[in-house]
């Protein structure tokens, strides 16, 4: 076997030996996220946010190209060009092989290992407990209350809806720093966030924000409501230092949002909050819970429950190139099946598991 095929080959065994010691071996997940994650993940970062668009949405539509038209036009050639058949198969094959080798190692080194961490509770509140009732009724008040006090003070438009003043890049690095005193994993360099230029497929999808691992970027959906946008960016940073697990970068988003000196952050950190706790409140069916919903006012049940304006399918009809009801199904299937793959059991509901995590902050931190 020739070189040129060697070297792809060997490196995706590497990259599939380290998945398999990451699977086996949580303290070399740890050893490698706490002391090796940082050299590579930086260089990405640095390099891609060189770009003033997403590099990873870019190289997402160069895929469809190819095989839209690359594979049509690689057969043909394979067919008419007769004399030079076995150098364009060998050309091909060593292309796909150098492609899938990228996505395999940038995969793996930039977020499969880290699937395999020891969880953030479990480094960060050991002496958890199971939470009662009480507990998670006190906590839901507190959310209440915090947003209630918070949004009065925020800026909104002329339909009374929530309007982001603080510069979004700034204000998440210095919330994401401040978080780093509390938990020092977050510390680093942090790129600029980057919006998807075609929004409209992820708002279909319901997805906020995405966390690219082959170009270490961070992206939010540009089209989603303003008081989306501090908890989502914060929520992607997460992903950037390596905490894979959506309920754990959905917490650390909470964290670095609310203690930020920006009130839109903070009112954005607590509206994210109080979504997922009512939710659970309606799931568990915890009563006393459920009657606290009363207490919300009226500006703050403006700002929650939604990411986008009200009209905003009917708007956007002609962009719809797939009926949102599918796409919303291939997207969760993606997204349940991902997590699987990586050892999270119960896939897309581990975004409620941040719940408990509040709890254990609120509890025993």
């Amino acid at each position: 076997m020739k070189k040129r095929y060697i070297i792809p080959l060997a490196i995706s065994l590497f990259m599939v030996l380290l998945n398999v010691i990451a699977r086996l071996s949580t303290d070399f997940s740890d050893f490698y996220m706490r002391y090796i994650f940082h050299y590579i993940s930086v260089p990405f970062s640095f390099l891609s946010g060189l770009f003033p668009f997403s590099v990873g949405e870019f190289l997402q539509y160069l895929g469809a190209l190819i095989l839209i038209i690359g594979l049509p036009v690689f057969i043909l050639l394979l067919i008419f060009r007769k004399k030079s058949r076995r150098k364009t198969a060998m050309i091909g094959i060593l292309s796909v092989m150098w492609i899938l080798t990228y996505i395999l190692a940038t995969e793996t080194l930039n977020c499969f290992i880290m699937y395999r961490c020891t969880k953030f509770s479990d480094r960060y509140f050991p002496e958890t407990h199971e939470h009662n009732d009480e507990e998670f009724v006190a906590m839901y008040r507190d959310i209440i209350e915090k947003c209630n006090e918070l949004a009065p003070l925020v800026k909104r438009d002329e339909n009374g809806y929530f309007i982001l003043t603080d510069d979004l890049t700034d204000t998440a690095r210095a919330a994401m720093k401040k978080a780093s005193e509390k938990y020092p994993e977050l510390k680093g360099y942090y790129p600029r966030p980057k919006p998807i230029m075609y929004s409209y497929f992820f708002s279909q999808s319901g997805i906020l924000g995405i966390y690219y691992p082959y170009t270490m970027e961070s992206n939010y959906n540009r089209d989603m409501m303003d008081i989306c946008m501090p908890s989502t960016i914060c929520h992607e940073y997460s992903h950037l230092k390596g905490f894979m697990l959506e309920d754990e970068a959905n917490f650390i988003s909470f964290i670095a949002t609310i203690l930020s000196d920006s009130t839109d952050f903070r009112y954005s950190g607590y509206i994210g909050a109080l979504e997922y706790v009512r939710n659970q409140a309606y799931d568990n069916d915890i009563s006393e819970a459920i009657a606290l919903e009363d207490t919300i006012s009226p500006l703050v049940a403006k700002d929650a429950y939604c990411f986008l304006p009200e009209s905003y399918f009917e708007e956007n009809e002609k962009l719809e190139l797939i009926s949102t009801e599918t796409v919303e199904v291939i997207s969760d299937t993606a997204v349940d099946t991902n997590l699987k793959f990586n050892g999270v059991e119960d896939g897309i509901k581990s975004y409620n598991r941040m719940v408990n995590l509040l709890l254990d902050y609120y509890f025993l931190s």
